[in-house]
């Protein structure tokens, strides 16, 4: 593959991606790479038409299902410092899309700004925060963007205004795009108060969702109205196992690896609760998580 030779970027083959999930789970994918910058990430854009590979953007793996025989194509993950910048303008930050929400959070509190504090605990990056609009009841990273950065996959740049964005309940219209980074319009406030907060909401976290064995997270969305959580519960669903993934005592919308689950196993699992939802409630769940 003489291509590889032409990037600048950290490249790897048959990486797994097992690896770089919070899940634990899935195969290999067939080139993982890390561009150092924008024109890099344009050079390899083109190559990928070129070849005909498809691109996958990874940010921390936290929202991720992957298939056991892995993906075919080219994972990319902004792990460089071009992507993982942090600056404060006003009371605004302009964050790379590779920056961690834990870091932009420790960023805030030095900073003695306010507005984030509800992502405490996510383990995802900027970019991933913003394709699924990451949030909780009291609020969404959407609610706070001004502007965004991003390149289509032609490899053309531009900003779009907040009056141009569309988000709503695990949705933004970004999944087209490869965001780049976020001008984020956050408030000033008591450094002492933002720490009270982002401690409430990490505790809150940890009581209500199973932290002690890998998952992704929530799996399906909530109906309207609705916990997707209290439906899978009330079909008597807690604990229950399919190869050595799990539905967990805690959160009846979370599934977890208690160690060798197989992506296999999971769907099978995720089946097995549409289905019992179907009957119970003639409701149709829908995935928040996605599907390599």
């Amino acid at each position: 593959m003489n291509w590889l030779n032409t990037l600048r970027s950290k490249v790897r083959r048959d990486i797994l991606l097992s690896k770089h999930t919070t899940f634990k789970i899935g195969g290999k994918a067939d080139f993982f790479v890390e561009p150092i910058n924008l024109e890099d990430l344009r050079k390899l854009l083109m190559i990928a038409k070129d070849k005909k590979l498809r691109i996958f953007i990874i940010g921390q793996g936290s929202n991720i299902l992957v298939h056991d025989e892995g993906v075919r194509g080219i994972v990319v993950k902004f792990n460089s410092e071009y992507f993982r910048k942090i600056r404060l303008l006003y009371n605004c930050l302009k964050v790379g899309a590779g920056v961690k929400l834990n870091e932009v959070l420790q960023f805030c509190l030095k900073k003695g700004l306010s507005g984030l504090e509800f992502l405490i605990g996510i383990p995802a990056t900027v970019g991933g925060a913003l394709v699924m609009n990451a949030g909780g009841r009291w609020g969404c990273i959407g609610e706070r963007v001004k502007e965004v950065k991003v390149m289509d996959y032609n490899g053309n740049i531009k900003k779009i205004k907040s009056q141009d964005l569309r988000f709503s309940y695990r949705y933004s219209n970004l999944r087209r795009f490869i965001i780049l980074e976020v001008l984020l319009k956050l408030v000033k406030a008591d450094k002492e108060e933002i720490l009270k907060k982002i401690n409430y909401f990490l505790r809150y976290r940890k009581l209500t969702q199973d932290l002690s064995y890998p998952s992704a997270g929530c799996i399906f969305k909530n109906p309207k109205g609705l916990s997707a959580g209290e439906l899978i519960e009330l079909c008597g669903l807690k604990g229950k196992t399919i190869g050595d993934a799990r539905v967990s005592l805690r959160h009846a919308n979370f599934i977890i690896n208690q160690g060798n689950a197989s992506a296999k196993d999971v769907l099978s699992l995720i089946d097995y609760i549409r289905d019992k939802v179907k009957k119970k409630f003639n409701l149709d769940l829908e995935l928040e998580i996605e599907i390599w």
